[in-house]
């Protein structure tokens, strides 16, 4: 199964968007990312709908943050995404009638939710200036 990386790409963006001096085109976040403009405007519009990046068009357009970062959440980012899975681990419904497969969904089930939820309310308490700041932080790698 793959992996959905929107939320840890969004985040990667969002964090550098806040070092531009002018609002970055879609062209330019498709390059951070190696996918197409189509893909990052379609991401992006997301995020717009609920207020956390701006769009212009034209020549200096771009997209560009709308809030602070320390007013964004990953949780915040996780829902504007449309709040995707967070586990690729899942129960199956292939032998309803199975005691065990029940016996089994019941157990795996009430740990994938606690673990959600768990990890969700932890979404919820960081915010996009605590990764930044950590970000900063960091030495520098050299580049030879």
């Amino acid at each position: 199964m793959r992996h959905d990386s929107r939320l840890s790409r969004m985040l990667h963006v969002l964090i550098h968007m806040d070092s531009l001096d002018t609002p970055a085109t879609s062209e330019t976040i498709a390059g951070m990312l190696n996918t197409n403009p189509v893909v990052v405007r379609r991401t992006m519009a997301g995020l717009r709908e609920q207020g956390y990046v701006q769009s212009g068009k034209g020549h200096g357009g771009g997209w560009a943050l709308a809030r602070p970062l320390a007013e964004i959440t990953l949780l915040d980012i996780h829902h504007a995404l449309g709040d995707p899975p967070v586990f690729a681990l899942g129960t199956t419904d292939e032998h309803a009638d199975c005691l065990v497969e029940r016996a089994v969904n019941a157990a795996l089930g009430d740990a994938l939710r606690e673990a959600e939820q768990m990890l969700l309310q932890r979404f919820g308490s960081v915010t996009l200036a605590d990764l930044a700041k950590t970000v900063k932080a960091q030495p520098r790698k050299r580049k030879a």
